[in-house]
C-alpha cells in the first residue's frame, strides 16, 4: 500500500516520527513499520536530527498540491478498501464450505 508520494512529508511528520524515535525509545524499524516509511528514511531524518539539521530536510522539494494530498488518500483508502473485500470474500467462501458440509450429515 502507497502512502504519500516517495519523499514528500510535511516538517511535522518528520518531526514526529524522530520524536518517537528519540524521546519515545522506539526501535527504527518499529517506528517506521508504523508509520510505513522505509527504516532507511527514518534513520536519515534521526541522523539529521542529531546532527542538527532537520529542518532543512526537504527544503529543496516542491510542496504537495491539494490535488496530489487528496489523490494520495484516495489511493491509500481504495487499497484498503479492496484488501477488506479480498478479506470478506475468503470469510464468506469459508463459511460457505462450512455450511455445505454441516447439511451433508
Amino acid at each position: 500500500m502507497k502512502g504519500i508520494p516517495q519523499g514528500r512529508y510535511t516538517r511535522e511528520f518528520r518531526q514526529e516520527a524522530v520524536k518517537l524515535v528519540i524521546e519515545e525509545e522506539l526501535s527504527l524499524p518499529e517506528a517506521a513499520r508504523r508509520l510505513s516509511l522505509a527504516p532507511s528514511t527514518l534513520t536519515y531524518w534521526v541522523k539529521a536530527y542529531r546532527e542538527g539539521r532537520l529542518g532543512e530536510v526537504g527544503k529543496a522539494q516542491k510542496p504537495l498540491t491539494e490535488v496530489e494530498t487528496e489523490l494520495a488518500r484516495t489511493k491509500k483508502e481504495l487499497a484498503e478498501t479492496r484488501m477488506e473485500r479480498d478479506i470478506l470474500k475468503k470469510a464468506a467462501a469459508y463459511f460457505a464450505r462450512e455450511s455445505l458440509h454441516g447439511t451433508r450429515r
